[in-house]
Parts: structure tokens; C-alpha cells; sequence
């Protein structure tokens, strides 16, 4: 399963973010260093159900279908903050950090109202500035990836040479263990404009601006503006997102209010909507009816609370990523048990049908014949690169 990693300095409301996403029950306080071991929960990433375009009503088996919107499973991991110096181990912080070798994408809960010192500590709201979170937090990732890649690089040089072993997938597979691809190393040593014929005469500079650039590949960053509803934050909002960086104002104690009282059926509200509906005011005090609305207009000032936007373009913006719905039957849309579009698969865009195949299990990718399109009942070859919303049928010499 595709796994995002929540990152930040304490007390930004990462735990908050990370309990109304995955609706778990994590601690939550203002103070730093609430969470010392990781949370490891499931969120979902909505995209549009194919069972609108095909008129059918679909038995999801890996996902869930809300009135046409498909959840898809996406692990989340929310790491204890980090402090400056993590990377040598400050705060237990290269701990936290090994944590996060498998996430595909970071997501960075910065503190947008600008009420948390460096060290997660509360200060008047203002007076701190995001920015520097945003390139503290950057450069903690950069040293602990040159920190694993600089160990030992002259011997293990020595020796990929000696074996005459290609550079690329060498260090792709010796940084297995953090998910890094030969494709991120070959695309990190063109961005940091290395030596390829010569790695053993790389300076250690030259050593920083590849794990750096390797970094911004294999594992992108981008910044979920927390607390958008604190008045200080909306400057420094439009200031985050200037840097260039993917930015999404979000209020996760207003998502995790939401998503309590929608679990509760006291409001009918799913993720990502701009407003909600209240079904039980009488089972509400006055208080909690107050907090709702305060609520309503974040939600008309912002448009959402963000949390579910943040998912949703992390993996689809961030990523690339999307959706293909593998069935047994195109006429019927079923599996072998007759489930309608039961599954969806979250896949690299760019994936072919044949690679499509080996993902669903490794006999039909080797056996592969042709695939067919759902949409037009045409077969396709294995060079045929799918679309987001595909309903593919795999056709192959071995079944499952």
C-alpha cells in the first residue's frame, strides 16, 4: 500500500492532522514530544467511482464508493516532531527519521499562524516565522539521507567498480531499504550535475547536492499550512505557497470536529466538502452547536479544511499516481465472485497494461496476451498506457 509520512517540529498539530485523516486516537497536547513512537493508520484518496459512468452499482472489496466518489487506501505514518539536529540524532530524531524510509511523499504539518518557537514551544500567535520550519526541516532530511549514502562511499565504490556493477543500480539497491528507484538516482545525478564516470572523486559537497536533489525526488515534500483558521496564518499562507512549494491551507482540528460528529450521524459531512448538515441539533449543547458554526466559516473562507485536499494532491499531484480498476469480466464489471468494479489500484501514470498485470499478481504479468479496455471493448497490447479511471481486463495464459 502507498504510504505518506506526516513530518513537522512538534506541537503543529501533526497528531491532530494524523487523527482526522485516519480517525484514530493518538494523544493529543500542546506541548512538544506528545508522540515519541510512530502512528501507522489508513486514509483514503478519493477519485471518481467508474459505477456513475457505467450505471451500475459497484461492491467495492479494497475501497469504499459514497455516492460516486471512490476511497482508496493510503497508509499514513505520522513521525514524533523533529527538532533542529535530528539528523545526529537530537531528539531521538535519526529514530523518527528511519521511520519514514518506506513513505513515498512527506507531507510538512507547518504551524501557519506562526504560533510555535523552533523548538515546538507555544509563542503569541505571529511572532514565529513558517518559513524557516520549511528549510529547517528540508535540510534534517538531507543530512540523514547523505548520512546513509556518505557511509562508507569510498569502499563501496571501490567495489561496484572492481565488479563492474553500473553506478545507478548499485546505489538504487543499496538505498533499497528507503524505497529509492534506480530511475530517482539517475534522475538525481543529472539534477545535481555529478561526476557519473567518476564517483570516487566526488567532494563532499558534491556528495550533499546529489543526497539533496535525491531527496526532492524519491521523496517530495509538500506543505500542509496548519491552523489556516488563526487570523496570522493567511499572510503566511500566500507566503508559503510564493516559495513555490505545493501549499494547502488546512484546519485539522476543524476536520477531526467534523469527522467525529459525522462518525457520531450528529452531522452528515464527508472529507473534502465545503460545507455539512447538521442531523441532530437537539443531541448538541449550545457550545457545540457554536463550534460548528465557527467551523461553517473556515469551510466558506477556505473552501475546506484542507486535510482530505492534502491527501488528494499529494498523491495525484505529488505523486502521479492513478487510479485503474482491474475486473474479470468487461460486460458485467466483475470479479470471479461477481463483485462489481471490487478493486482499485493506485499505479505510477505511465504504467503500462503488462506492468499493470505483474502488480495484480506476478503469473498474469508473465503470462500476459492482451488487455481489454472496459470503455470500448477493444483489446490493448502490453505497451498501452493506462488512464486514470480505466476498467481493465487482463487477459494471460495463467489466471490468478
Amino acid at each position: 500500500m502507498l504510504e505518506l509520512g506526516l513530518v513537522g517540529k512538534p506541537n503543529t498539530g501533526k497528531s491532530t492532522f494524523f487523527n482526522a485523516a485516519t480517525l484514530a486516537n493518538v494523544p493529543v497536547a500542546g506541548y512538544p514530544f506528545t508522540t515519541i513512537d510512530a502512528n501507522v493508520g489508513v486514509t483514503y484518496v478519493r477519485s471518481k467511482c467508474p459505477c456513475r459512468d457505467f450505471g451500475v452499482k459497484c461492491n467495492p472489496m479494497n475501497s469504499r464508493c459514497v455516492d460516486g466518489t471512490r476511497y482508496v487506501p493510503v497508509r499514513m505514518i505520522d513521525v514524533a516532531g523533529l527538532v533542529e539536529g535530528a539528523y545526529m540524532g537530537r531528539g531521538l530524531g535519526n529514530k523518527f527519521l528511519d521511520n519514514l524510509r518506506m513513505a513515498a511523499a512527506l507531507i510538512h504539518v507547518v504551524d501557519a499562524s506562526g504560533s510555535t518557537d523552533p523548538e515546538g514551544r507555544p509563542c503569541p500567535p505571529g511572532t514565529h516565522d513558517p518559513l524557516s520550519d520549511v528549510k529547517f526541516l528540508e535540510n534534517e532530511i538531507d543530512r540523514w539521507l547523505l548520512g546513509i549514502i556518505a557511509k562508507g562511499w569510498g569502499k563501496f565504490i571501490r567495489q561496484t567498480k572492481l565488479e563492474g556493477k553500473n553506478l545507478e543500480a548499485s546505489i538504487a539497491e543499496r538505498l533499497s531499504g528507503l524505497g529509492i528507484k534506480r530511475h530517482h538516482v539517475s534522475s538525481a545525478m543529472r539534477a545535481s550535475k555529478v561526476d557519473r564516470d567518476n564517483p570516487d572523486k566526488w567532494a563532499e559537497e558534491d556528495l550533499q547536492h546529489f543526497a539533496s536533489e535525491l531527496r526532492r525526488i524519491s521523496k517530495p515534500i509538500m506543505i500542509a499550512a496548519n491552523k489556516a483558521d488563526v487570523p496570522q496564518a493567511r499572510r503566511n499562507v500566500e507566503r508559503l505557497r510564493a516559495t513555490g512549494r505545493l501549499t494547502i491551507p488546512t484546519s485539522s482540528e476543524a476536520e477531526l470536529v467534523l469527522r467525529r460528529a459525522a462518525e457520531k450521524n450528529l452531522i452528515e459531512y464527508s472529507p473534502g466538502n465545503g460545507d455539512f448538515k447538521i442531523l441532530k441539533p437537539d443531541a448538541m449543547d449550545e457550545r457545540q452547536l457554536r463550534a460548528l458554526e465557527s467551523i461553517r466559516k473556515v469551510l466558506r473562507e477556505w473552501g475546506s479544511t484542507g486535510v482530505q485536499q492534502v491527501i488528494d494532491r499529494a498523491v495525484y499531484d505529488l505523486l502521479d499516481m492513478i487510479v485503474v480498476y482491474p475486473v474479470d469480466d468487461e460486460d458485467k464489471l466483475t470479479d470471479k465472485k461477481g463483485n462489481v468494479l471490487p478493486d482499485a489500484f493506485l499505479v505510477p501514470s505511465g504504467t503500462t497494461a503488462k506492468e499493470f498485470a505483474y502488480l495484480i499478481h506476478t503469473e498474469l504479468g508473465e503470462s500476459f496476451i492482451y488487455a481489454i479496455d472496459a470503455r470500448t471493448k477493444r483489446r490493448v497490447g502490453e505497451d498501452y498506457i493506462l488512464k486514470n479511471g480505466d476498467v481493465i481486463r487482463v487477459v494471460a495464459a495463467k489466471g490468478r
